[in-house]
This record gives structure tokens, C-alpha cells and sequence, in this order.
């Protein structure tokens, strides 16, 4: 199920809403470059362009969470973008429907592919799995700080 950015609810009194994004995908229904896009558009409504280090590392991070979900857990999966309500961090999850905790691989230069959570735990302030008894949730906060630029 996805929540279209365009139809979220609005709170009449602030004229705010959380900014969030979610989308839930069976065997064959995620797309690593729809992930992106629903970063950046997220990212765009809050005022952080898409051409900005923030924005190029969520993207990124989304990239590879969505990737490894895809690769490592067949079934069925979800994503889940959340802005702070200060627009200064981004909390990224992913569930997929494999109970196995994800495991940062030691650095090699010579290798091909499994490097994707080494990035993300260096971009990422905050990483962590939880365990559901379906599979788990990989969650991160990514910070969106003019400093990280």
C-alpha cells in the first residue's frame, strides 16, 4: 500500500503535517529507483533539494536498504520515510521478512558488492534492527543538518 506525498492529511490550526511516506511491496513489488524518487520528493516538500549532500545520502541509504532487503529476503516488505518535525532528520525503515540481523562486512577493496551497510552506517547517526516475529525492521536517522553538506 502506498501513501501518496500529495494525500496526506494537514492540520488546519498549524497548516503543518508530518511529512511521511510509506509503501508496502509483496514478492515482486519493489522498486530500488521508486524508493529514491520518494526520497527526494519527501526531501523537495521540506525544502532540501535534490542536488544537496542530504538529500544524495538518503537517497543513497534508501538505496541500499531497499537493495539488500530485496536480495536477502524474498517476501513480502515495507518502507517507511519519516521527516522530524524541524525538518532536520530523516528516519529511514525497512522491513523485510527475513529474521536474520544484518551484518556490517570488515572493509575489502578487492571485493565486488558488500559495501552497501558499511556506507549506511557511516551517513547514518543512528542503526538498528528490530526482530518481529515475521522477519525484522532495519531502522536508521539520517541527519539533514546544513552541517552535513
Amino acid at each position: 500500500m502506498v501513501i501518496p506525498l500529495g494525500q496526506q492529511a494537514v492540520d488546519e490550526r498549524h497548516r503543518t503535517a508530518p511529512l511521511r511516506y510509506s509503501a508496502a511491496w509483496d514478492t515482486a513489488g519493489a522498486s530500488v529507483p521508486d524508493a529514491r524518487q520518494a526520497v527526494r520528493t519527501l526531501l523537495a516538500r521540506a525544502g532540501h533539494r535534490p542536488d544537496r549532500r542530504p538529500s544524495q545520502d538518503a537517497q543513497l541509504v534508501v538505496s541500499e536498504l531497499v537493495t539488500n532487503a530485496l536480495r536477502h529476503a524474498p517476501g513480502p516488505g515495507a518502507l517507511l520515510l519519516e521527516l522530524a518535525s524541524d525538518a532536520t532528520s530523516l528516519l529511514i525503515a525497512v522491513r523485510d521478512s527475513s529474521r536474520r540481523p544484518p551484518e556490517v562486512q570488515a572493509r575489502d577493496g578487492g571485493r565486488v558488492g558488500g559495501h552497501g551497510l558499511h556506507l549506511v552506517s557511516r551517513l547514518c547517526e543512528q542503526m538498528h534492527t528490530v526482530l518481529l516475529e515475521t522477519g525484522k525492521q532495519v531502522m536508521v536517522r539520517l541527519s539533514l543538518e546544513p552541517g552535513a553538506e
